[in-house]
């Protein structure tokens, strides 16, 4: 499929290079020398130009942004010194291409691009809303969804603690879908990723002239996400200085940019995070009581995987499932020894190292079904050659050891007793098909047909 592109801002050696490189891959290259008639061709465009290509020329990125604003749906690339990924990111760009450009890098990233524009993914079990992704049956989490719920509706500042890794910002996104703010933006920083004067710079905007570079003024971030929710994230991180500045503007409902004698108004809903315990780091002297009881008004704490219990199953088999269905691959059953093996380990990157386990196995995957081969070294059976080839009597009792098939009944039945015996949500959770569990119901001798609820059976009379 041929897919036009438009490039803007750059010499014209490199559009030279860069249409060659495009064009011997198949795309049709449109470029332009002039902004104005860019934008005007990119806003006016039928035939929907797939990508435009931004080259960090001076005052390239404030196009793009402008650009961004009017097409928000035209995925922009913007080819520029890695020191620049914020500001293009910040600027509306989906993805950096760093220089000095590649011809591989620049194929990948445009591809990339390409593929989220024209071919979105589909709404499956492999793909969910940000309140939806809170997915459990165990206590913990029916817990935190009924705290989500009913916080969701207030404007209360929310503090999110938990382990690295449990999904402390998809905790925050869902609580900000379900608040009267969901139609407002949802701006989230990492306060531990920027050095000092860039993070201060980051969340209260900088005046013209206030640094070098700084040729206009820029709003920060607790402006740009007036009308929504301002994530924090890992709050425990900023400074004492930083910690005062936040508490200031939480009081005072203004921000003062860097470099400028006028506050600016701003109306967001605060939500932090942080792996920490603040009440211990506000006994060591690092973190600011006042602005602790400030952000700790409602607290929000997300349990770790390895006291989720089948969780870790379920969102297993979802993690499975997204992987594959992002590279157009079949489903992969998840046999009943590999969930015991991904129930018996200890987890400690939590839902995030799970997600990155289960990426692996889908890229490894052989047939049609996970194999305890495909597992990380760390989660598979521990044999030692010397076990293997001794002929004497085991030193263990094995009494009440069970087959492999009585295993995986026991499992099979287990999810479909935690999802009230719905079937097809079973066999998503499972990885197989429909058909393929009803036979497994069968071998079992057990019913495959379900009695109806009692109130819609018809009794006959007589």
């Amino acid at each position: 499929m041929s897919v036009r592109l438009a490039m803007v801002g750059a010499e014209v050696e490199e559009v030279r290079v860069v249409r060659n490189v495009l064009e011997r891959d198949g795309y049709e290259v449109s470029a332009f020398d002039d902004r104005v008639a860019a934008l005007h061709a990119l806003e006016h465009d039928a035939t929907g130009i797939a990508l435009a290509v931004v080259f960090g020329a001076p005052g390239a990125l404030d196009w793009c942004a402008v650009l961004t604003r009017s097409r928000p749906t035209l995925p922009v690339l913007v080819v520029a010194a890695e020191a620049q990924a914020l500001l293009a990111l910040r600027a509306g760009a989906c993805d950096l291409v760093p220089r000095p450009l590649e011809a591989n890098t620049l194929l990948t990233c445009v591809r990339r691009a390409i593929v989220a524009r024209v071919s979105p993914r589909p709404r499956s079990p492999a793909s969910f809303t940000p309140a939806a992704d809170l997915v459990g049956e165990s206590v913990a989490m029916q817990r935190v969804r009924e705290v989500v719920r009913r916080v969701a509706s207030s404007g209360a500042s929310v503090l999110i603690q938990g382990e690295t890794g449990t999904g402390k910002e998809l905790a925050a996104r869902a609580l900000h879908a379900q608040s009267p703010r969901s139609r407002g933006p949802f701006v989230a920083i990492d306060c531990a990723a920027l050095p000092g004067a860039l993070l201060e710079s980051e969340l209260f905007g900088f005046a013209r002239g206030a640094f070098t570079d700084a040729r206009a003024a820029r709003s920060g971030l607790f402006v740009e996400a007036s009308g929504g929710s301002l994530f924090l994230d890992e709050v425990a991180e900023l400074s004492l200085d930083h910690q005062a500045r936040v508490l200031r503007a939480l009081q005072e409902r203004r921000v003062r940019p860097v470099g400028s004698n006028v506050e600016v108004p701003f109306d967001v809903r605060v939500m932090c995070a942080t792996h920490k315990d603040l009440e211990a780091e506000v006994a060591a002297g690092r973190f600011r009581q006042d602005l602790f009881f400030r952000l700790n008004v409602v607290r929000v704490l997300l349990p770790p995987l390895r006291d989720r219990g089948l969780d870790v199953v379920h969102l297993a088999g979802i993690f499975l499932a997204r992987a594959r269905a992002r590279d157009g691959a079949s489903a992969l059953a998840l046999p009943a020894e590999v969930a015991q093996r991904l129930l018996h380990h200890p987890w400690p990157g939590n839902v995030r190292e799970l997600e990155n386990c289960m990426e692996q196995l889908a890229a490894l995957a052989r047939g049609a079904q996970v194999e305890l081969d495909d597992l990380p070294r760390s989660m598979r059976p521990s044999v030692t050659p010397a076990r293997l080839h001794s002929v004497a009597p085991l030193p263990v009792d094995l009494e009440g050891i069970v087959t492999l098939d009585e295993l995986e009944k026991h499992y099979v039945l287990r999810v479909l007793e935690l999802l009230q015996d719905n079937r097809s949500r079973a066999a998503d959770v499972l990885g197989i098909d429909r058909r393929t569990l009803y036979r497994r119901l069968e071998g079992w001798g057990l019913p495959t047909w379900r009695a109806p609820p009692a109130q819609n059976r018809v009794e006959r009379s007589g």
